[in-house]
């Protein structure tokens, strides 16, 4: 059978990986997909990268809409990252009858829903399990291993540095600056690690994950997107005396009133198989009302973890290349016309526990201030630890753990926390999530 022709834009580190493996294991990959698979045209700024990668066993260019508007081509993969030329060159593609395979989560979160209108429009697919957690098949599982499901919520370990920065100041005891330097140096973290240590590289992935779970449409301006570079290894410890570790987790759950959508650095209970994911590594705890909860787990970054995603992908629209577009998994697990518009709460609205952490004056009455303060707005205290003073000093640190309150009552009862003359401060405040 005649093998399927693949244009690949872009042959960095997940590109090179994704022809590597695509030709080390053609014979097995062709006897999974019925017909050989092969990358005929690379596209890419830098010819000598690509020309080397490719070993004559490609054409090479630095054009990429020659890629895409090439008749030959039948898949096109997209693997050059952002916003700008990528949205270009896909919808290109798309409107030239091309399937497209990205890994492009960013795309996807903030123009998804004009691209899978105009894939559907054009009868063609558009796969991305290579935009969420690398080499994890989180995408699969929701598109199709829990479509029996309804899903309640979505917890993940979804951004590798962060994770590995938070590791390694648990395990040190190290303030974050030092470790995103050294995390830097071991090539874990770009030169600008913005969109990883702020969250959100996390929010993009979370708000794909959000809208196949719960079938609505990509709405990354809505998520709150919190990062790691504020957080205190003093934290850290507490949170470790109270049997939590913390981690930068991106939530999404489903509630009467709408749909959650946030990413925030989080407190969860260190008996929690995902509590003790460690390193560069990501997890994903999906809860169905049917099966419970699973966990998805494994390296989310990364040349051949990645390519591993992409050629699931060239597999599955190799499968359905000529399948009727009606009978194919929609794109985003929900037929088109079956989706909803359900809103994403505010911040305000969220529902969880909170950790507080309050520098106040070592004195009697102190506590029972900030107490009949937490109880006007309605918040219980779960737990509570104070550090006695040191030598000299005249200020402690008091830390509390709260029972499930909405966010608003915290903000309000914050407010009138830090405005006491004993609290010298602003208080810190972390989210809680016991995942059970």
């Amino acid at each position: 059978m005649k093998p399927i022709s693949v244009g690949l834009l872009g042959i960095g580190t997940v590109g090179g990986g994704t022809f590597n493996v695509l030709a080390r294991n053609e014979a097995e990959i062709t006897r999974r997909a019925g017909r050989p698979i092969r990358i005929t045209k690379v596209a890419d700024k830098n010819l000598e990268l690509a020309r080397q990668v490719t070993a004559g066993r490609a054409q090479v260019t630095d054009d990429a809409f020659s890629v895409v508007s090439d008749p030959e081509i039948d898949i096109v993969i997209e693997l050059i990252g952002g916003y700008g030329i990528a949205r270009e060159l896909v919808l290109k593609a798309i409107a030239n009858g091309k399937h497209v395979v990205t890994a492009n989560k960013a795309l996807l979160a903030v123009h998804g829903n004009e691209i899978f209108a105009a894939a559907s429009k054009q009868g063609v697919m558009v796969a991305f399990e290579a935009a969420v957690a690398g080499g994890i098949p989180i995408i699969k599982a929701l598109r199709e291993g829990l479509t029996a499901n309804r899903i309640q919520w979505i917890a993940g370990i979804i951004n590798g540095t962060t994770n590995f920065i938070l590791s390694e100041m648990r395990d040190k005891g190290l303030p974050f600056d030092v470790v995103l330097k050294e995390t830097q140096r071991l090539g874990y973290a770009e030169a600008d690690p913005t969109f990883d240590i702020e969250g959100v590289d996390a929010a993009h992935k979370i708000t794909i994950l959000s809208a196949l779970a719960f079938g609505i449409p990509m709405q990354f301006d809505k998520a709150h997107v919190e990062g790691i570079s504020k957080l205190d290894a003093d934290d850290i410890k507490y949170a470790e005396q109270l049997g939590y570790r913390i981690k930068l987790l991106g939530i999404t759950r489903r509630r009467a009133e709408g749909v959650e959508l946030r990413v925030h650095p989080t407190l969860i209970p260190a008996r929690r198989l995902i509590a003790n994911v460690e390193g560069a590594m990501n997890a994903v705890l999906v809860q169905g009302d049917a099966v419970g909860a699973t966990l998805y787990y494994g390296k989310g970054a990364g040349a051949e973890p990645t390519a591993s995603a992409v050629i699931a992908d060239l597999v599955d629209v190799t499968r359905m290349h000529t399948a009727d577009p009606e009978n194919r998994v929609p794109h985003l697990a929900f037929q088109p016309d079956a989706m909803e518009n359900t809103p994403i709460l505010p911040l305000s609205e969220v529902e969880t526990s909170y950790y507080l952490r309050l520098r106040v004056e070592d004195k009697p009455g102190v506590l029972a201030d900030i107490t009949r303060i937490l109880a006007d707005q309605q918040i219980s205290i779960d737990a509570m630890i104070q550090r006695e003073p040191g030598e000299g000093e005249s200020q402690t640190d008091i830390i509390m753990l709260t029972h499930v309150t909405r966010e608003r009552n915290v903000d309000a009862a914050i407010v009138k926390i830090e405005a006491l003359p004993v609290v010298s401060k602003k208080v810190i405040r972390l989210r809680m999530e016991e995942l059970g």
